[in-house]
């Protein structure tokens, strides 16, 4: 058998050795020509964080893609109208290296580089860690950071961070853009966008959307609004304000999916809802507040400041299949309750300067962080009157008839108050044209106090009065070195760690003991090129090692429950990106990935098992090509091998091919529509699972009509 970690690094050492071989038959480009071809790189731009070009009037650190040691990849906004996408599973689809976690059907679940996360989502560079289902409506792009890096964006982002990068004002501007777009299960959504100049100093805009939720199946129904008005103020050349509100309101069914049986997905029941249609729902109200300074001290140091009160009230209960039974044709099912609210508090403040010390130029990154989140959580069990029980069997029909249940007193009643603070260092060492060295620290005080109510109600006799907390201290550095043959090429090696304390649920859900307890570690290597082949065209390969120690995966026996084991991830990500001719835009990635619990003992032996929802093989393309000014086609691909739905390696999702196309018509300057075709061939599949017998479906051939208009 072939192992997947020298597959990876044969195929880096044959792309460094033709990229090398290539350069020594290539001219060295003048520095003209080489800041000319920079200019025309796309740039990533995470606020508050490192990664940047420094625009007039941002106080980003100005470092190209191809001088970044660490993976990424960008979406734009014009991509995700161009393809169709309506959620961040849609990106992550066309993403190297993430797949897509089910969720539960009531929040965003991505797994990266082997590490299954539901935090690990910001937006403008602040933390967005609440389970919801994030909109797309109001983004200029999303970008998504693969590997293990605490130094920049704190606890976390083990595997990689989701980033979305939202939309402001802009001055001397004045635009309205109108979309509409139905497709054939009809999901209705209309947005619009309206930027308006107050005058050359100031402005404001308004992003708003609404959405009639609808999808391939039974019972699944929904609708969510979201608006977001924000304020842009320039005081001076170097000073500017920028103030931002958001209101998101979604209510959708929670759909778990379907069950399995003898290993595989439950066939003929893709469209068979497998909860109540009245009870199954998701509730959550969020309003987000944002108010971010930048200020350009002199031509060497820039400041930025930005702090962001956010609150968020959700609820979501549920019935969902916990077995089914060929012989008896039943299905099984377990429930609950669930609301949370939460509100989070956050103050971070970042100073980039540049200078030179000798021959030696530095960018030199200082920042801080501190912040709180207070929540309640309680839930209450299903009550079946039946069985006098949380579970109940009822016979396989379809549609599915299951008794209406009551629910249980409190099972879990809680309150959580985290404190956290950090500050964090890194220095960007240009020693000359072909080296470069990054290099920083990053220092978190974690403080996390739970208060278990029902354990302080029946009192200390067991042990346990119910007043839990933990305080970590964590210093996590970030190490990397780039060799630039010449400006359009770049080799690099990194080392990064990160750490994750537990949150206030996981207290409730393990052992209390001090493994348990600790915070989650991890390391991330990583060897990897960066090439623009062109002013529009950049490719990227990388090999990598994530390893994970003392963390967590949902009980596969139990999946209210946790268990703490280790893993271990190995592979291989490539990206090309950009235009191949000025007709022809092309987007592929492929990732391989060897995934596997590390030191797990059965029966005396090492017996790891293969991590859950992590495909060996995936490989994505998208191709725009556009035909005249007037016509454009699109054309892409998905291909996912197969992946276990638990830990325990019983169930496998088979692997998939789903073939996209779009055609775009320009009715006029300002008028566009397009169609986008999901799943053209009809592909039956199933591309995410949150355990063995909550199975999602993928949709049948879906097509997407959309009409945009701007003036």
């Amino acid at each position: 058998m072939f192992k997947p970690c020298s597959i990876s690094a044969s195929v880096f050492v044959a792309l460094s050795s033709f990229a090398s071989v290539t350069l020594a038959n290539s001219p060295a480009p003048t520095e003209t020509a080489a800041l000319a071809a920079a200019s025309e790189i796309d740039r990533i731009t995470v606020r508050g964080a490192y990664f940047g070009q420094q625009n007039a009037d941002s106080l980003k650190t100005p470092t190209l893609l191809v001088n970044v040691p660490q993976s990424l990849s960008i979406v734009s906004a014009e991509q995700i109208e161009e393809q169709g996408f309506v959620s961040i599973a849609d990106i992550l689809q066309y993403t190297p290296g993430a797949s897509i976690g089910q969720g539960e059907g009531h929040r965003d679940q991505m797994t990266i580089r082997g590490q299954n996360s539901t935090a690990d989502f910001f937006i403008d560079g602040l933390r967005d860690d609440v389970q919801y289902y994030r909109p797309l409506y109001n983004l200029e792009r999303v970008e998504i950071l693969r590997g293990a890096n605490a130094l920049l964006f704190g606890r976390g982002g083990a595997g990689g961070i989701v980033n979305r990068v939202t939309k402001t004002a802009k001055m001397n501007q004045q635009f309205t853009g109108l979309n509409a777009n139905l497709d054939s299960f009809a999901n209705t959504a209309v947005a619009i966008d309206h930027n308006q100049a107050i005058d050359s100093e100031q402005a404001v805009r308004i992003n708003a959307y609404y959405e009639q939720l609808n999808n391939h199946r039974d019972n699944y129904d929904g609708e969510r609004f979201a608006i977001n008005p924000t304020y842009s103020k320039n005081f001076n050349d170097s000073t500017q304000l920028v103030l931002s509100y958001e209101f998101v309101d979604d209510e959708r069914a929670v759909d778990r999916g379907i069950p399995s049986l003898d290993g595989q997905p439950l066939s003929n029941a893709n469209k068979t809802f497998f909860g109540d249609k009245d009870l199954n729902l998701s509730d959550l109200q969020a309003h987000i507040l944002r108010t971010r300074l930048d200020h350009q001290l002199d031509e060497n140091w820039s400041l930025n400041a930005t702090l962001q009160y956010a609150s968020y009230d959700k609820l979501y209960q549920n019935i969902y299949p916990t077995a089914f039974s060929a012989v008896n044709n039943t299905v099984s099912f377990d429930g609950y309750r669930d609301a949370t609210q939460r509100d989070n508090f956050i103050a971070q403040f970042n100073a980039v300067t540049q200078f030179t010390t000798g021959f030696i130029d530095h960018t030199v990154l200082l920042g801080a962080e501190v912040g709180k989140q207070d929540s309640t959580n309680n839930r209450r069990d299903t009550l079946f009157a039946q069985t006098n029980d949380d579970q109940i069997t009822v016979d396989f029909t379809q549609p599915l008839v299951v008794p209406r249940p009551g629910f249980t007193d409190f099972v879990r009643d809680s309150e959580s108050n985290l404190k956290f603070s950090s500050v964090f260092f890194q220095d960007e060492i240009n020693l000359n044209e072909q080296f470069i060295l990054v290099a920083g620290l990053r220092f978190d005080r974690f403080d996390l106090s739970v208060n278990d109510n029902i354990e302080v109600a029946n009192g200390s006799a067991d042990g346990n009065n119910g007043l839990l907390g933990r305080t970590d201290n964590e210093v996590s550095p970030r190490f990397g070195v780039i060799y630039k043959p010449n400006a359009d090429v770049s080799f690099y090696l990194s080392v990064s760690h990160s750490f994750l304390p537990r949150s206030g649920d996981q207290f409730l859900s393990l052992s209390l003991n001090d493994q348990t307890l600790a915070p989650e570690e991890f390391e991330n290597r990583e060897l990897g090129i960066k090439w623009n082949l062109s002013n529009k065209l950049s490719f990227t390969a990388g090999v990598f090692e994530v390893k994970r120690e003392n963390g967590t995966v949902t009980d596969p026996n139990n999946p209210e429950k946790s268990l703490v084991t280790g893993t271990l991830t190995k592979g291989l990500e490539l990206q090309l990106v950009g235009y191949v001719s000025d007709d022809w835009q092309i987007n592929a990635g492929y990732s391989y990935l060897d995934a596997q619990e590390k030191g797990r003992i059965s029966a005396g032996t090492i017996n790891n098992r293969e991590l859950a929802q992590v495909p060996e093989s995936m490989f994505t393309l998208w191709n725009r090509y556009e035909l005249n000014e007037t016509w454009a086609f699109g054309l892409g691909l998905i291909y996912q091998s197969e992946q276990y739905t638990s830990l325990n390696n019983n169930v496998v999702l088979p692997d998939f091919t789903r073939i996209d196309a779009a055609v775009y018509y320009a009715i006029s300057e300002k008028m566009r529509v397009q169609l986008n075709v999901e799943n053209l061939f009809d592909e039956t599949y199933y591309p995410a699972a949150h355990n063995d017998n909550n199975i999602s479906t993928g949709e049948p051939v879906n097509a997407r009509l959309s009409l945009s208009y701007q003036f």
